[in-house]
């Protein structure tokens, strides 16, 4: 088989018409989202709107980052099994969502995270602490994007260098953000929803259509993977065996309690249920989900698994490394236009969830801190509280722009996720959890795990073997399998040494309207 290199002109024309096909798309429905858009809840919460299939497609579309289309394939590509742990972990998490914070959240809360946690705790620390970790993970998260918008625009179009791409990303989201709100950027997840999943079907047919449709002729292949190493030795390996990325045990493990653990705790995921009517209509959108993002996990095995047999790791590392695994795959599949088409899947699916995390770290930002910690929640001058959103919306892209220039396009983004998972989990899910289930929690617990974990999880990032090489302290590549104890640890030390009677007295209320939505619409300052 000829394995077509170089982008064609025809490549690179088809791939700009789609391109600033989806920019003015999505453009247009922000400029009419905008007009929608004047109130807080019209601007944070889409004036809650949004039906169950609509906002089952828009979590979906949130969800489906770069790092699962361009990072897992990519990770696959390179590392076989152990890179397909990405794709289990992202989708087995759903279920914490579904079975732990969906329904309560949606029920408790009105625009943020934070809303369920000042529900019956002393709300001005807690906001505050819970603020600081939502703008953490968000900046964490929306930097693994804007790498993967610049390898994919550099590589694509040769004209375009890798720091015009993150820019040129991080200005458009924040238009869509700044301008059209949760609305415009529901309408830009939905559209690249629908496009990454038509685009995965038929790259997965393509490849399936390679082997005859025949299972056991596709795993056969994956027996016996040949690539160079980095002295140069050409190996041969079996990519259906684990070991290749995790030569230390814990090293899965520790990845697994991230992934698992971390999308309950993950404030763009989280705040689209509040864009819903009701509790009813959040947990239809999660069913959504779990069936569009489940279906599209499981194709990440046929691009993932495809790219390593029929291109080979070593092809796909001279033509833009690990991201560009799924979209070389679909040039050698389906030719230039298919590529073109893939590849502004892969930037629609870029912007969007960039969008989504944009607005989640502007939204508790203004609502949590300037609102509630500043001005106490009491009334201000209308329309502030959106003004400081939109300004945090420019400060937010800024450092992201800033922080993915300075990174540089050769880290893995499905890497730089899973540390954004580590931190949620760590920081954000033991004080959710414990806030819904534990009568004695209280604020010190909230603000001790909270801060516990974040600290933590960020401290051992930094002194592991991926930033210090050689010199690292901490032997493991993600920090969840210490981090997440250390929040739970914190959170319940923290509480059993103090006691709070107005916390525990609000549980039974928690539980009830937690449970049964009662008095959901009002909002909930305590």
């Amino acid at each position: 088989m000829t394995i077509p290199c170089g982008a064609s002109f025809l490549s690179e024309n088809a791939a700009l018409i789609m391109f600033l096909g989806f920019v003015a798309a999505t453009l247009v429905i922000t400029y009419f989202s905008a007009r929608k858009s004047s109130g807080s809840s019209a601007y944070f919460a889409a004036g809650r709107r949004i039906t169950g299939w609509q906002n089952g497609l828009a979590v979906a579309g949130d969800y489906m980052s770069a790092a699962s289309f361009l990072g897992i394939a990519g990770m696959i590509a390179f590392n076989g099994y152990d890179g397909f742990m990405y794709s289990v972990g992202f989708l087995v998490a759903y279920l914490t969502v579904l079975l732990i914070v969906a329904e309560p959240l949606r029920n408790a809360g009105k625009y943020t995270m934070a809303d369920l946690l000042a529900y019956r705790l002393s709300p001005r620390p807690v906001r505050a602490v819970a603020s600081l970790s939502t703008l953490t993970v968000s900046i964490f998260y929306m930097i693994a994007q804007m790498v993967g918008a610049g390898t994919l625009v550099r590589q694509l179009l040769p004209g375009v260098s890798y720091e015009i791409a993150v820019i040129g990303v991080g200005v458009l989201m924040v238009v869509y953000v700044v301008f059209g709100g949760m609305l415009a950027t529901t309408w830009v997840q939905i559209i690249k929803a629908v496009l990454l999943m038509s685009g995965s079907i038929f790259l997965s047919v393509l490849v399936l259509q390679k082997f005859d449709f025949n299972l056991g002729n596709f795993f056969n292949s994956l027996t016996a993977i040949s690539s160079t190493s980095a002295d140069g030795t050409v190996v041969t390996r079996n990519f259906l065996t684990p070991g290749l990325q995790f030569t230390n045990p814990w090293d899965q493990v520790s990845l697994g309690m991230a992934l698992v653990f971390g999308t309950a705790g993950l404030p763009h995921i989280l705040i689209r249920f509040y864009t819903v009517p009701d509790a009813k209509t959040a947990r239809s959108s999660v069913v959504w989900a779990m069936l569009i993002i489940g279906l599209f996990y499981i194709m990440t095995t046929f691009f993932g698994f495809g790219a390593a047999s029929l291109l080979g790791p070593d092809f796909i590392k001279a033509h833009g490394g690990t991201n560009m695994a799924a979209t070389e795959l679909a040039r050698a599949m389906g030719g230039d236009i298919f590529f073109a088409f893939i590849s502004a899947v892969a930037f629609a699916t870029i912007l969007a969830v960039v969008a989504g995390l944009t607005i989640s770290a502007s939204t508790s930002f203004a609502h949590d801190f300037f609102t509630n910690v500043i001005f106490h929640g009491r009334e201000h001058r209308p329309g502030q509280e959106v003004l400081v959103a939109r300004i945090t919306a420019f400060v937010v892209g800024a450092a992201a722009i800033g922080i993915a220039i300075l990174l540089g396009p050769e880290v893995n983004v499905a890497f730089l996720v899973g540390l954004a998972f580590a931190v949620a989990a760590s920081a954000n899910l033991p004080a959710i959890v414990l806030s819904i289930f534990w009568k004695r929690f209280n604020t010190a617990g909230a603000v001790a795990s909270l801060s516990a974990g974040l600290i933590s999880s960020i401290a051992l990032i930094l002194i592991s073997p991926d930033i210090m090489k050689e010199a690292a302290i901490f032997p493991l590549k993600n920090p969840a399998i210490v981090s997440i104890p250390i929040g739970f640890l914190a959170a319940i030390i923290a509480t059993l040494c103090t006691k709070d009677p107005t916390a525990e007295a609000l549980f039974a209320e928690l539980q009830v309207r937690g449970n049964t939505g009662l008095g959901a619409e009002k909002a909930s300052e305590h």
